[in-house]
């Protein structure tokens, strides 16, 4: 099988793993009795972030073929999802959080650490190819969002949102590209008979990054654009219910279709992988992210000022430039990193970005909207008037959206640019 087609199939999977639960979790809990809870299941993630890919990563450089460790995470996480599910629809509406949040969380702590395996493993199978990886990646990664918009689709379709089958549809996914994984283009590992250091042995190279003061500051924006990642995938669908308890907008496509609605933001994502090559090569690395943190301060105010009557074009408008703001930082950041560092660290810098966003960065992003939704939403009596609740939800909207604007003012001054590749640790 032509290469492309064999790391176009990998991706898909990869984020229909993902796309099955994540934007639609957060119904399933608060219509379950663990509204409370939503901040922590997506908060979980952030926390297995801060160190499931760096020691996934390192046994990939040292130990492991990324593309076989690949597959085992995804083996153990599908198990675990499966398991979730089963335990959420034979509990029906009396599903404790303890046996649910313990399953759930064996099943990200290993799916997270894959995100930057899948990357390491195009990359280095595109490089052994000798393919540029710049021209040829983003369009094979676009197929990752399309199996994350089908699966949105599906699990929207056949009415999974408030169902914990949107769990054992993910890990049934989980579990085919487990086996897959294993037939993907063999990646090398660094385990050689020369004497190494304890910070060789254990991969802690990839932290050396630090010492080179623009990579130390890269990663630290990283980290505070991450804060912004998981805000909408956890809150956006709770979000867009609530309008249904309000008579005008009871019955609408965006009440109904939440996740439909949402999966626009995923469309344009697709198409917005298609411009990092040139955006790259014309701009560089700082103006690219400056251009996703203006994005993500325009994603959430949109959200403040729509909503799904005559406003519903305001959520789209959110929707499409949310293609911008998670590509042009994630993406190109995977691609910076990729450049920057040596082969013998590679998976474990992929590991070290996945930490500073998804795990620290998102972490503490899911906590602190967690906190401000806790104080204008839901601390409200179930009896309040549903326009003071949406009032208090537009106003939290807005706290994140001035969040993002500040980010984006301080990086101005801080990152700066050049033009020294390759570094080794």
């Amino acid at each position: 099988m032509n290469l492309k087609i064999r790391l176009i199939l990998m991706n898909f999977l990869q984020f229909a793993v993902w796309g099955a639960y994540l934007t639609c979790m957060g119904t399933y809990l608060h219509t379950h009795g663990l509204g409370a809870k939503i901040g922590l299941f997506y908060s979980i993630q952030g926390i297995v972030s801060i160190f499931m890919p760096a020691i996934i990563g390192i046994i990939a450089d040292r130990w492991i073929q990324a593309q076989k460790m690949l597959g085992i995470s995804h083996l153990i996480s599908g198990i675990a999802m499966i398991s979730a599910g089963i335990y959420g629809l034979q509990s029906g509406d009396t599903v404790h959080f303890a046996p649910l949040f313990t399953l759930y969380t064996i099943g990200v702590a290993f799916y997270m650490p894959t995100l930057a395996l899948s990357n390491s493993v195009a990359y280095f199978a595109l490089e052994t190819a000798e393919l540029d990886r710049v021209k040829h990646f983003p369009p094979i990664r676009v197929f990752g969002t399309i199996g994350f918009i089908i699966a949105m689709w599906c699990v929207d379709l056949l009415g999974y949102q408030q169902s914990a089958a949107q769990f054992v549809t993910s890990g049934g996914i989980g579990l085919l590209l487990g086996l897959y994984s294993f037939t993907l283009p063999a990646c090398n590992s660094n385990n050689d008979k020369k004497t190494t250091s304890v910070a060789d042995m254990f991969g802690l190279k990839a932290f050396a990054l630090f010492k080179d003061s623009r990579m130390a500051i890269f990663f630290i924006f990283s980290m505070l654009l991450g804060v912004s990642l998981q805000i909408t995938n956890g809150f956006a669908n709770p979000f867009l219910h609530s309008f249904g308890r309000i008579p005008e907008y009871a019955g609408t496509f965006g009440v109904e279709h939440a996740n439909m609605l949402i999966s626009i933001s995923q469309i344009s994502e697709t198409l917005c992988i298609l411009l990092i090559p040139f955006f790259l090569k014309k701009f560089g690395i700082k103006k690219v992210m400056l251009i996703a943190m203006f994005a993500w301060v325009l994603r959430f105010g949109f959200f403040g000022l729509g909503n799904p009557g005559n406003g519903v074009w305001l959520f789209i408008l959110s929707c499409i430039v949310y293609g911008v703001a998670f590509d042009f930082f994630n993406i190109s950041g995977s691609l910076f990193v990729d450049q920057q560092t040596d082969t013998s660290i590679r998976a474990s810098a992929q590991g070290l970005f996945m930490l500073m966003t998804n795990g620290i960065g998102a972490t503490l992003g899911t906590f602190g909207a967690q906190i401000v939704l806790n104080k204008l939403v839901f601390s409200m009596p179930k009896n309040t008037d549903p326009q003071l609740i949406m009032n208090g939800w537009v106003n939290a909207w807005y706290i994140f959206a001035g969040y993002a604007l500040l980010v984006a003012i301080v990086f101005i001054f801080a990152f700066k640019e050049s033009k020294k590749k390759t570094i080794e640790a």
